[in-house]
């Protein structure tokens, strides 16, 4: 690896904005430790297991099963 590097001719990435989007929940607390538990034993942050976990919900268009 180099000392420095310059990035001075760098440019941003367009798409870098369509990556990801802030947003604000409500959590229960008991949802909040299970994955921060989980995280402790991953190594994963818990904000990224949970993003992980919604997205795999996405991608096998997971539904809820509410009890009637």
């Amino acid at each position: 690896m180099r000392k420095e590097y310059d990035f001075s001719k760098s440019v941003r990435n367009p798409y870098a904005k369509h990556f990801k989007k802030q947003v604000t929940l409500r959590l229960g607390t008991d949802v909040i430790a299970y994955f921060k538990d989980l995280a402790d034993e991953t190594g994963i942050p818990y904000q990224s297991l949970i993003n992980l976990y919604l997205r795999d919900c996405v991608q096998t268009k997971k539904k809820l099963k509410w009890a009637s």
